[in-house]
């Protein structure tokens, strides 16, 4: 979508209030740009239905053969799930159009899912760490057979899944993404088995709960950062993939502008970056100031969707700026 460019004198707008209370002071909207990430490919659905009902089959193995470990990794395997589901999720929602009180559309519902996401993987882990501590102190017996099979055939569904990505790894960030979580989780899986041979030989069965501790560490680690970046894009922080400093040095060091203020960066989606700011200028041609500001947002900071307010001095309506 082209941009907005109303490049007027300042006082034809001097009385025109937008959304956050301050006048069009060159009436400048550039950048209106919602071009959706398309992450919602039929890998991502194969994906999707294959590794949910192996964590559905995982975890009522886990219960009939008493093993915390099964447990711990359904839990792993289901956090990549819900991972896949929100990559293609995205997509769709992205494409939804705006309506009459949801003027941004439903991209923030993929933020509200990733947070939701890390509470009950948070929740589920105290869980399994639970009954994972009582059984060291009173190990119970499990049937190390079934640990074997079950982590084999996941092994086996998260290296198929992981192969459907590779390929584009290295082009796709969300290929990469979902590439890397599902060789995670074969690797996870090789670990229950070769724990569930030792058991079988060995008879040590509190290597169950201790397996299950270590794997809902990695679960832990993982949900943290993205417990994280979730709260905080929920807040309208700055995601970290954009310095607000370098933006702010980068609009002020185009030609012409004497002063950036305002300067607002916010996730509209966890694919969709915007951005809003007052530029202070001498330009005799804002338009072409517009387009500037514009390219350079998109194509050095990937933030596709700007919206600028151009002034030849600070409004009054900013008395903070």
């Amino acid at each position: 979508m082209t941009a907005h460019d109303h490049a007027h004198d300042d006082h034809d707008h001097a009385g025109h209030d937008h959304a956050h209370g301050h006048s069009h002071g060159a009436g400048g909207h550039a950048g209106h740009v919602h071009g959706p990430v398309d992450t919602g490919d039929w890998r991502y659905l194969v994906g999707l239905i294959v590794n949910l009902a192996f964590v559905a089959c995982e975890f009522g193995a886990g219960v009939y053969s008493g093993s915390t470990a099964l447990l711990a990794d359904a839990g792993h395997n289901l956090s990549d799930v819900l991972g896949l589901a929100m990559a293609g999720g995205a997509a769709v929602l992205a494409r939804r159009a705006a309506g009459k009180q949801l003027t941004y559309g439903f991209g923030k519902a993929t933020i509200l899912a990733a947070l939701a996401n890390a509470l009950l993987l948070i929740f589920a882990c105290g869980a399994i760490a639970f009954e994972a501590v009582q059984r060291l102190t009173d190990p119970a017996p499990v049937q190390s057979g079934i640990i074997m099979i079950v982590a084999g055939i996941g092994f086996v569904i998260n290296l198929g899944t992981a192969l459907m990505f590779m390929r584009d790894q290295h082009s796709d960030l969300n290929a990469r993404g979902a590439y890397l979580h599902m060789m995670a989780d074969a690797g996870v899986s090789i670990g229950v088995v070769i724990s569930g041979a030792i058991i079988m030989f060995s008879g040590w069965w509190i290597l169950d709960p201790i397996v299950s501790i270590a794997i809902v560490a990695v679960i832990l680690w993982g949900t943290w950062g993205l417990l994280k970046d979730s709260v905080g894009l929920a807040m309208d922080a700055a995601p970290r993939s954009v310095d607000v400093a370098a933006v702010r040095e980068a609009l002020a060091a185009l030609p012409g502008v004497s002063a950036v203020h305002d300067l607002h960066v916010w996730n509209m989606s966890t694919t969709s970056t915007a951005l809003t700011a007052h530029l202070v200028h001498d330009r005799g041609d804002p338009r072409a100031l517009l387009i500037e500001a514009q390219t350079l947002a998109k194509a050095r900071f990937k933030i596709a969707h700007t919206t600028l307010q151009l002034e030849t001095d600070v409004m009054p309506d900013c008395p903070t700026c």
